[in-house]
């Protein structure tokens, strides 16, 4: 069986990581679905998936590690294209991916002690972003 849900998330802009985990683990619960996998999907090329564990330290040390290899203020040629600021977003978004699957068994997902699921936002100004989370599973028996 397949579920289809959506989160909205409402993204700053900027740098935005935002702990996904519970509305995540809510839709599972809702699917009735016993073990399987749960994607969740990003439409649009300035964000990313991918799991963390979500303390400031950490989502500090990885702003500090995107802001080396992809800098804000470098010349893009997509800014000259399209005269716009957000280069490095997508190309952070590229590099973070669009997309994070998680098994789920028992109708919990199988996640690490310290392990969430966060939607990265690159993109420079605020917006409301909406997540394609799709529960592919079986029922108990």
């Amino acid at each position: 069986m397949v579920v289809t849900r959506e989160l909205h998330v409402r993204a700053r802009g900027g740098y935005d990581v935002q702990n996904i985990t519970d509305e995540v683990a809510r839709a599972v619960k809702e699917s009735k679905l016993a073990a399987g996998i749960v994607t969740i999907f990003c439409p649009g090329s300035t964000g990313g998936l991918t799991t963390i564990e979500y303390e400031s330290g950490v989502v500090a040390d990885l702003k500090q590690v995107l802001d080396e290899i992809t800098p804000p203020d470098r010349a893009y040629r997509h800014h000259a294209r399209w005269h716009d600021d957000n280069g490095h977003s997508h190309v952070r978004a590229a590099l973070m991916g669009p997309s994070l699957t998680v098994p789920f068994v028992g109708g919990e997902l199988t996640l690490g002690t310290w392990q969430q699921i966060v939607f990265c936002d690159f993109d420079t100004s605020p917006r409301t972003r909406t997540l394609v989370v799709q529960i592919m599973g079986e029922t108990a028996e």
